[in-house]
């Protein structure tokens, strides 16, 4: 059976993300939409796939939603550690500040989801060029 996370957890993970990886000093923990996050939890839990392709709509979904103020390309990819984590699965992408780039990409739908699965399996993707 499939363990997701709650709206609360990734809220929480915003405020983690922010504690623990500093970018701007203006970042603020602040939710600016519940419903997207919500339905963001609810399209990763009515999807028919592995736990991937779960991931992926986690991924993509959180941090295209734009649900909070700051941190929302780091909140996802934490979320998305946990939600493997916690089915038993790893992720194949390093904690590495290069990857920023990756989630820019994501976060701006340079990359399929195929290939978004492949780099949360096994961290490969192409390089994100605008």
């Amino acid at each position: 059976m499939v363990k997701y996370i709650s709206v609360e957890k990734i809220i929480e993970f915003n405020l983690l993300a922010l504690n623990l990886i500093k970018v701007k000093k203006a970042d603020s923990p602040k939710v600016l939409s519940g419903k997207k996050i919500l339905d963001v939890a609810k399209n990763c839990e009515k999807l028919n796939g592995d736990l991937f392709d779960k991931a992926v709509i986690l991924l993509k979904g959180l941090v295209q939603a734009h649900a909070f103020a700051s941190g929302n390309r780091r909140t996802a990819f934490i979320a998305v550690k946990y939600f493997l984590v916690i089915n038993s699965k790893k992720i194949g992408v390093k904690d590495n500040p290069e990857n920023a780039r990756v989630l820019l990409g994501i976060r701006e739908e340079y990359y399929s989801n195929k290939e978004i699965k492949e780099w949360i399996k096994n961290g490969k993707i192409k390089e994100f060029k605008r």
